[in-house]
C-alpha cells in the first residue's frame, strides 16, 4: 500500500489503559511501517516512544475532564470541546482526503465528539474502534453502577433518563445524558460514521443495534505485545490473581468473597477506588497496588490461575490473553466478553456472572494439580497457534483503511457486511 496519512485520535497521549495502549501502540507500528502518522490527544504528557518513532503528536494539554478542578469549565468543555474541533480542522487542512484516514479510539474523557464532527464535515473517512459502549450508553457500560448489575434499558428512553445508574450519582447522569444528546445531534455519532472496528463478537452483539443501518463492521482483536517463552508450570503455583482496577464493576468483592469460601488468599494486582473497602472487609486479601508492567508479568508467572470476575459486559479483557500466552488458565464470568477467549473446561473455566458460589466451585476445581496444569497447557497452545501480534493487527488495519479509501479488499476476504448484512468481519 502507498504511504497514507493516518490521524489517530485518543484522549490521552500516554498509556493509562487498554484503549490507549492499542491507540498509541498502533500509531508507533504504523509509523515504523512507513506511514505518516499524527496523534491528536487532549491530555499529556506525551509518551516519548511516539516521537522516537516519528509520530507527530498534537496535544491540547488540557486536564482530563474528571480531574479538572474547575467543574463548571469541565462541564461545558465535556459537552463540546471547541479547541479539539479547531485542532482537528487545522490538522486535516494539511492532508489530501484521498490519501488520509481518521481513526478514533477515545474521545469521552477530554476531546468530545466535536473533534470527530470536524472530520465528518470535510468528508474525511473515519473509523471508530469500539473500546467501550459510549457510542450508545450515556455511562459507557450498559451497567447500573449504583445497583451493581447489567442494565438492559434502551439508551435515552424515559426509563434510561430517569435511572440513577452513574457512579457519581444522578446529577452526573443528567450531564452524561445531555452529552449523549449533543454527541448524537451535533457530533453526528454514530450516524455520521460508516466504519467501526469491533474487538470482540460479544461486544459487537451488544452494540450492533445502535449503529447506523449501513455501517461496516470490521472484526479486529486488540494486539498482545508479549514474547514467546515456554509455558509456566501453573500447577506448581498457589496464588490466584485478579489484575486491574479495583472497582466494584470489576467484581473485586465477588472474587474476595468466593476466595474466602474456598479457603484461599485472593491476590489483587492493581489499585482503585474500592481498595480501602476491600482491605476493610477482606483483610486477608493481598493487594499490590499499581505495578510496572514487568512486575505484573512476574505475578502472572507465579500464579496458578487468573480470575476475571467482571460484572459488566467488558469489550475484550486483554489480560486473559496475556495470561494464556504464559500458560496460565483463566476463570471468567460468562456474562462478559472475556469468555470468548476461554474455551470452558479446555483452556479455562466459565462461571456464572455475579455468582460467588459458582466462582468458589471453580476455584476448588483448580486445586487439582493435573486438571489446572492441563488447562494451562491448552491455553498456551491455543494462544500461540495464532497469536494476535501487532504485525497482524497493523495488516488488518491497513486492509480496513484501503477499503475506506475505496480500494476493495480481495473478494475472498469479504464478509456479508460488505453486501449490507449486519455481521462482523
Amino acid at each position: 500500500m502507498n504511504k497514507l496519512n493516518i490521524i489517530i485520535v485518543n484522549d490521552f497521549a500516554h498509556i493509562n489503559g487498554g484503549a490507549a495502549a492499542v491507540a498509541l501502540g498502533s500509531a508507533i507500528a504504523l509509523a515504523q511501517a512507513g506511514h505518516r502518522v499524527t496523534v491528536l490527544a487532549g491530555v499529556g504528557p506525551i509518551v516519548p516512544e511516539l516521537t522516537d518513532a516519528g509520530v507527530r503528536v498534537v496535544c491540547l494539554d488540557q486536564p482530563e475532564l474528571a480531574a479538572d478542578p474547575n467543574r463548571f469549565r469541565a462541564a461545558g468543555r465535556g459537552l463540546w470541546n471547541r479547541a479539539a474541533r479547531r485542532a482537528m480542522s487545522d490538522l486535516l487542512a494539511d492532508f489530501e482526503r484521498e490519501k488520509s484516514v481518521v481513526h478514533i479510539h477515545g474521545w469521552t474523557k477530554c476531546l468530545t465528539s466535536s473533534a470527530i464532527r470536524a472530520a465528518v464535515d470535510v468528508e474525511f473517512p473515519v473509523v471508530i474502534t469500539i473500546h467501550d459502549y459510549f457510542l450508545a450508553c450515556p455511562n459507557g457500560g450498559f451497567y447500573n453502577y449504583q445497583k451493581n448489575h447489567i442494565c438492559n434499558l434502551v439508551p435515552l428512553t424515559r426509563g434510561c433518563v430517569f435511572s440513577n445508574c452513574d457512579k457519581q450519582g444522578y446529577g452526573q447522569k443528567v450531564w452524561r445524558t445531555a452529552r449523549q444528546i449533543v454527541q448524537i445531534n451535533s457530533g453526528l455519532i454514530p450516524a455520521g460514521i460508516r466504519h467501526f472496528i469491533a474487538i470482540s463478537d460479544f461486544s459487537f452483539d451488544i452494540i450492533k443495534s445502535h449503529l447506523p443501518e449501513k455501517a461496516r463492521i470490521h472484526r479486529i482483536p486488540n494486539p498482545i505485545d508479549i514474547k514467546k517463552a515456554g509455558p509456566i508450570r501453573c500447577e506448581q503455583n498457589q496464588s490466584i490473581v485478579q489484575v486491574g482496577r479495583l472497582s466494584s464493576e470489576k467484581g473485586v468483592f465477588l472474587f474476595a468473597a468466593a476466595a474466602r469460601k474456598a479457603g484461599i488468599v485472593p491476590v489483587f494486582v492493581g489499585d482503585g477506588p474500592c481498595r480501602a473497602e476491600l482491605e476493610c472487609r477482606f483483610p486477608e486479601a493481598a493487594i499490590t497496588g499499581w505495578l510496572p508492567r514487568d512486575q505484573v508479568h512476574c505475578h502472572l508467572q507465579s500464579a496458578r490461575a487468573l480470575v476475571f470476575p467482571s460484572l459488566w459486559h467488558e469489550t475484550q479483557g486483554m489480560v486473559v490473553l496475556e495470561a494464556a500466552a504464559r500458560g496460565l488458565p483463566a476463570l471468567v464470568a460468562d456474562t462478559c466478553a472475556a469468555r470468548e477467549m476461554v474455551t470452558d473446561c479446555v483452556t479455562g473455566l466459565w462461571f456464572e456472572g455475579g455468582n460467588e458460589d459458582d466462582l468458589m466451585k471453580k476455584i476448588l476445581q483448580i486445586k487439582d494439580d493435573a486438571f489446572v496444569g492441563k488447562l494451562g497447557r491448552a491455553a498456551y497452545n491455543r494462544f500461540w497457534s495464532d497469536p494476535p501480534t501487532i504485525g497482524k493487527h497493523i495488516e488488518k488495519l491497513l486492509a480496513v483503511y484501503a477499503e475506506m479509501l475505496g480500494k476493495p479488499r480481495d473478494a475472498r476476504k469479504r464478509s456479508n457486511i460488505d453486501q449490507g448484512a449486519p455481521a462482523c468481519v
